[in-house]
């Protein structure tokens, strides 16, 4: 089903069974609700479930300006708002962590509980490698637009880009490109203090995109934090050791209803 908010078409699914708790999954980026459709069957089965699928995934509509992390909280905070929904617990894997750290932390909404799951928001460190590949990069890109001119260059530009960058930048339109530089560059670590609801970290041992250094830093942070390491797991740590992850989720949730 739909829902309009800030003028954009957002795809949602709610199943509904008389909880007291409402449950609303985010996903992370390139992913939409499907990725969380194991879970969501079976939570379910007890409680109150919402999942979305974010401004620019799934079948919801794609912003037409660049979108930052906190665009992306206050659709959040908008959907919550519009379905009049308390007693809330956010789950959010990867950016759809960032999203409930700048919602929680930044835009001081508090829900019932929050579950980050190998979550994004800690600005990785940089080698001098990287320093170096960064801005040897934006020497040429304005080097070839004088001697080029901006149509010649940026077909040149566009081919490096395909080749050296993320598969979530090559794979996302010009939009959404620059969101993705929005947010990935943005540090939340100063909001983690400000998070005062329980929350529950969830972090596969293997992680390679959001490491488990990073389940470390915010467990340290959040002042009300718990820690938990999936062994065996990755980056989709809840579906990697999927009976491990529905326990733990089982347990933190159960004051909810």
């Amino acid at each position: 089903m739909d829902i309009s908010i800030n003028n954009l078409k957002i795809n949602y699914i709610k199943k509904e069974v008389g909880s007291k708790a409402n449950i609303i999954f985010l996903h992370g980026w390139g992913a939409n609700i499907n990725c969380f459709m194991p879970v969501i069957n079976e939570v379910s089965k007890k409680y109150n479930v919402y999942a979305i699928d974010l401004p620019g995934f799934g079948l919801s509509q794609e912003p037409s300006q660049e979108y930052t992390v906190e665009d992306y909280s206050k659709v959040i905070f908008e959907f919550i708002k519009q379905l009049k929904l308390d007693n809330v617990v956010l789950i959010g894997h990867s950016f759809g962590g960032r999203v409930i750290i700048k919602l929680v932390g930044s835009l001081k909404y508090e829900p019932k509980k929050i579950i980050l799951i190998d979550s994004a928001g800690i600005k990785p460190k940089r080698t001098l490698k990287y320093y170096i590949k960064v801005y040897s990069y934006k020497f040429v890109r304005n080097v070839l637009k004088i001697i080029l001119g901006k149509e010649k260059s940026n077909k040149i530009i566009e081919k490096y880009r395909s080749k050296v960058g993320s598969e979530d930048y090559k794979n996302a339109s010009n939009v959404m490109r620059e969101v993705f530089k929005n947010t990935v560059n943005e540090d939340l670590k100063r909001y983690l203090p400000n998070i005062r609801v329980p929350t529950l970290l969830i972090w596969g041992e293997n992680d390679t995109d959001t490491p488990l250094s990073d389940g470390r830093v915010m467990e340290k942070m959040i002042p009300d934090s718990g820690l938990v390491i999936l062994k065996g797991a990755g980056h989709y740590s809840y579906l990697d050791n999927y009976n491990q992850f529905i326990r733990v989720l089982y347990k933190f949730l159960e004051e909810c209803d």
